[in-house]
């Protein structure tokens, strides 16, 4: 019975596809990281047909200007009549034209499907991350994602005009002018193949196989530098308190002379193949020289075309003269393309065809009140958020609050399990939702979440697209911010820079750290999510100020900021936390204490000696 069975499946093996190779190989292609990431560049085929078409007739007016100044000059020193002369003359003017104004277009051209290219790129992974979990972005380091949209899209993008047209440029040149010697002297037209294989493809290889090892360290470093000098910036005060500033300095000239010698090490092979290259077509011009001097003196060839044989063998060096800097590019562009695709895949996308296209799912549709479980998160953790409850956090810094919230919210992963419910299904764990889902059940306000570079009214918006101005200026008042939007002329239209400064014409103010906080407390207000996350909302406020404001978080229904909302805020201000239905204190990512704020204070003595100094506090500035 299993004979059968098994000649059944050696039959395939036994009359294997003549094509399957191919096939092997054309996928292997198709998958490759430079081959996906280019097809996600969507480059014009017909702009870039016509940047090579201009390439070409640019360096081929410069062969040709070679040739026909060489025939002229040779054809003049035999004396003959003007008018022989004329067409070369007139030839020899439009070449030099020609030359410049193809150069010009193909430099157009090539530049433009190079930036519509970059441009796509970036498009297409905004679009993948926004539609893909928010642990995605979250899991890489600012620093190294900006690199990943910036300088790594910049550099793939350059491949099409420091790589790819330069290659088609050469080959189609070389090609051409290959055949026009062919006719002229075949011997010299086989010496000038040789000799443009050597310049072009040895030369080039010798450059990309010298240059992989280096450029991979240079892309690590280069990666690593971005991260650090976005993280210096973005925390110069606190880390110039901490008086770490030098040793952060002190690490990025490391860096910096790591990345240096990097370079150093990936420029010496490319010097290597420029040198191959200039020997490549320096012999066969030598060559050309040397069989049409004795094609001449045998009266094989016309003493007034060895001239054009030369030089038209000249002038084609400087066709495959760019190859080994567009080997080093692309080798450069692999890695660039690596870490791209890398951050496609991560924001949950397939190959299909060499083309990475989003993974779709089913929406769920969500209820007004979800229900937040958090089981032994951080060390231990457990919380219990159903619908309505008050939750306060509370810790010294670097006790994990920060990080218990961002696991919440499903930004970030853990070792434990946090799950989410709805409409009165079973549980789900956070993960195996979408991120637009887990938006619309839980808002989470980061500590440093960002105001964006426009008016008041859309840094508003992005909470609640469809709220018009009257819930607008009814949220900012609820936050405590219409002093604020009253004092300003333009109101709504205030626009504002990515540090929270005003710019209209009308006012000259602008929003403190405080005003900062509440701008982002009141994108929470319109945010229509059953959970909200607070983290630290009374930073940067006048003590009186800021517990009256995590007062207003934590109260129940219209006096409230959250309404019948479940809420979590993280807090320094302990004095309105008998508000919260329990209060949970961290100490080094473990729960050191959990109760009412009544509870805490007889029973866990740090709890009570903090809210004491601040009590102390409060009567002493009174």
């Amino acid at each position: 019975m299993t004979e059968p069975a098994s000649s059944t499946v050696a039959k395939p093996m036994a009359q294997p596809s003549a094509r399957g190779p191919a096939r092997q190989i054309a996928v292997r292609i198709r998958s490759a990281p430079l081959t996906r990431a280019l097809a996600a560049l969507q480059p014009d085929r017909w702009r870039f047909a016509l940047a090579v078409a201009a390439g070409t007739g640019a360096l081929g007016c410069a062969i040709a200007l070679l040739g026909v100044s060489g025939w002229l000059i040779t054809r003049a020193s035999q004396q003959p009549p003007v008018l022989y002369l004329m067409v070369a003359v007139v030839t020899v003017r439009a070449l030099g034209l020609g030359r410049g104004l193809l150069r010009y277009a193909e430099r157009l051209l090539g530049h433009d499907v190079a930036l519509r290219g970059a441009v796509a790129l970036r498009v297409s992974l905004f679009e993948q991350l926004g539609r893909a979990p928010s642990s995605v972005a979250a899991g890489y380091r600012r620093g190294d994602l900006l690199a990943r949209l910036g300088s790594d899209v910049d550099m793939l993008a350059d491949l099409i005009v420091r790589a790819l047209l330069p290659v088609a440029v050469a080959l189609v040149t070389g090609i051409a002018a290959v055949a026009v010697l062919v006719v002229l002297l075949p011997l010299a037209g086989g010496i000038l193949a040789v000799g443009l294989l050597v310049a072009g493809v040895c030369a080039s290889l010798l450059s990309a196989r010298a240059v992989v090892g280096a450029e991979q360290g240079a892309a690590d470093a280069r990666a690593v530098l971005a991260a650090d000098t976005l993280d210096l910036m973005e925390n110069l005060p606190e880390l110039t308190v901490a008086g770490a500033v030098p040793g952060r300095l002190d690490r990025q000239a490391g860096v910096e002379r790591t990345l240096a010698s990097e370079l150093d090490a990936a420029s010496r092979p490319a010097a290597a193949g420029a040198l191959v290259a200039t020997l490549g077509t320096g012999g066969a011009v030598l060559g050309c020289l040397a069989a049409g001097v004795a094609a001449t003196s045998s009266g094989l060839l016309d003493p007034v075309l060895l001239a054009v044989v030369v030089l038209v063998a000249l002038g084609t060096g400087e066709a495959v003269a760019p190859l080994p800097a567009a080997a080093v590019a692309l080798v450069r562009g692999r890695h660039a393309a690596a870490r791209i695709c890398e951050l496609l895949d991560a924001a949950g996308e397939v190959s299909v065809t060499g083309r990475c296209v989003p993974q779709t799912g089913a929406r769920t549709r969500w209820a007004d009140h979800p229900h937040l479980r958090a089981e032994s998160v951080l060390r231990g953790v457990d919380l219990d958020l159903p619908c309505g409850r008050r939750l306060a956090v509370v810790g010294h810094s670097g006790a994990g609050k920060t990080t218990l919230m961002r696991t919440l919210a499903g930004l970030q992963p853990t070792a434990g399990r946090v799950t989410l419910a709805v409409d009165g299904q079973p549980p789900r764990d956070i993960s195996t939702y979408g991120d637009e889902e887990v938006r619309a059940a839980v808002t989470f306000v980061a500590d440093d979440a960002h105001v964006f570079a426009t008016t008041m009214r859309e840094n508003l918006r992005l909470a609640d697209p469809r709220a018009d101005d009257a819930v607008l200026v009814a949220a900012l008042r609820r936050v405590g911010l219409g002093p604020w939007l009253d004092g300003h002329p333009a109101g709504l239209d205030t626009r504002l820079t990515a540090d929270g400064a005003a710019r209209d014409d009308g006012c000259s103010g602008a929003l403190s750290g405080g005003e900062r906080r509440r701008l982002l407390l009141a994108r929470a207000v319109l945010a229509r999510s059953g959970v909200l996350l607070l983290d630290e909302p009374a930073e940067h406020l006048d003590p009186e100020t800021a517990d009256e404001l995590v007062a207003s978080a934590l109260t129940r229904g219209d006096d409230g900021l959250a309404g019948d909302r479940s809420v979590v805020v993280v807090t320094h201000r302990l004095a309105p936390l008998w508000l919260a239905d329990e209060v949970v204190v961290l100490n080094h990512g473990r729960v050191a204490a959990r109760g009412t704020h009544a509870q805490l204070l007889a029973q866990y003595q740090p709890y009570r000696h903090g809210f004491e100094h601040e009590t102390a506090d409060a009567t002493a500035v009174a």
